[in-house]
């Protein structure tokens, strides 16, 4: 065999030519998020939120099944589902309505709440504020929450910010930030107000005391601008990059963004190709940086006569059910009676193929005398596979037990494998 002719010079040469672009790669792509992604955000209008509207949501769940589907075979025949698949799950998805009905929230002073004169949101602003607090302290707040106010537009732009921080002060008053809070900066036109609410963030930081980095913010995206600028590049994806490790994520608007592309309204949905089209730009953008992506809402709710609730439930659990399929798992739910259909479709997901699917994970951590299987999986195969199996355990759709059991590993080790940078 003839000697390699590159030598150490010639490696180290590449090594450093490439040395700037392997370092703006990882501060641009530090790799996906491996912590609980909630599977979804519930929007309230802020003079409706209470301290106990979690609990006050789950017990209306609970009542829309016993009124409408009192029990598994009533739903499964509902979805078309296989009953005894929904019977698996329905003592888990009963008991999430009743322990943690709502995963994330967001109080509503922007189209949720409308458009009121500036002292009536200023009430409303602190009660919301206040409100929060006493969630907080009282146990009920869900793990995820925080503030969707009205948009850096010209204007609303100081409306808006005034909201943001008067809920914030009023908050910040009775008790410290909470640990999962985030504020939905919504109607983004530009990068530049991303990068204005970046100034803004840290404004807030040094008024109120937090911590650097403390506050975050997710970018709404509704606008056509969002999705592609002016020059033909894609805003979303400038968009993260100016937000400087402070968005967290990136969250589909359904009805603004079809109606701005001229979509008639009854043909305004999240299945609608348009919609297809900018949320597949959204991943394309948030892939690898950290920042996830939510898919929209239906503003077709389960609610009214037992024939318009179950048209409401097939809907719905077809839309959640198609955008976990296409790596969507968080989105947006507008009703109580959606929690029902949303935990069980995502439960449902979880563990389809659950069996085979960590049985192949294991074989992968088995190494190469372990895989006897039908599939041979690649590395970037099996952090999917992982993550997959994660994702299930972080929303309670599986067990670590049964992770264990599938992989013969400590779910710790899935963990690490999800989280690994994959090349």
């Amino acid at each position: 065999m003839s000697p390699p002719v590159l030598g150490p010079a010639d490696l180290a040469a590449v090594d450093a030519a490439l040395a700037p672009a392997d370092s703006e790669r990882l501060a641009c792509y530090p790799g996906d998020r491996t912590d609980r992604q909630p599977v979804h955000t519930v929007y309230v209008p802020a003079d409706r939120f209470t301290a106990d509207l979690a609990p006050r949501w789950g017990a209306a769940a609970q009542a829309a099944l016993a009124k409408d589907a009192p029990g598994p075979a009533h739903l499964a025949a509902v979805l078309g589902w296989p009953e005894a698949e929904v019977a698996a799950v329905w003592d888990a998805v009963v008991a999430k309505l009743a322990s943690e009905p709502i995963e994330d929230l967001r109080v509503d002073l922007e189209d949720g709440y409308g458009s009121r004169p500036d002292e009536v949101e200023d009430v409303d602003a602190v009660a919301a504020g206040r409100a929060i607090a006493a969630a907080v302290r009282g146990g009920t707040a869900p793990p995820y929450l925080g503030l969707r106010f009205k948009s850096l537009e010209g204007g609303t732009r100081r409306r808006g910010l005034r909201s943001l921080d008067l809920v914030l002060g009023a908050l910040l008053a009775e008790t410290a930030l909470p640990e999962g809070w985030v504020v939905t900066l919504p109607k983004v036109t530009s990068v530049a107000q991303v990068t204005a609410m970046v100034d803004v963030c840290e404004r807030l930081e040094r008024g109120y005391g937090l911590a650097a980095g403390a506050l975050r913010f997710e970018i709404q995206v509704e606008t056509p601008q969002a999705v592609l600028l002016p020059d033909g590049s894609a805003g979303v994806a400038r968009m993260v990059q100016a937000a400087d490790g402070r968005c967290t994520g990136l969250h589909f608007g359904t009805y603004d963004y079809t109606a701005a592309l001229g979509i008639a309204g009854g043909f305004q949905a999240l299945d609608h190709p348009a919609a297809d089209h900018a949320k597949a730009v959204l991943q394309l953008a948030a892939a690898g940086t950290g920042v996830r992506v939510s898919d929209g809402s239906t503003n077709l709710v389960p609610s009214g006569d037992r024939a318009t609730v179950h048209a409401g439930w097939a809907r719905h659990a077809r839309l959640v059910r198609r955008a976990l399929e296409r790596g969507f798992y968080q989105g947006w739910d507008l009703h109580p009676a959606q929690l029902p259909t949303r935990y069980l479709a995502t439960y449902l997901f979880f563990r389809t193929d659950l069996g085979s699917l960590g049985g192949r994970l294991g074989r992968y951590l088995a190494g190469p005398g372990g895989a006897d299987g039908a599939v041979l999986d690649e590395p970037a195969t099996a952090q999917a596979l992982a993550a997959f199996l994660l994702r299930g355990m972080r929303c309670g759709a599986v067990s670590a037990a049964e992770v264990r059991e599938l992989t013969r590993v400590d779910p710790d080790a899935v963990a690490a494998l999800a989280a690994r940078r994959v090349g």
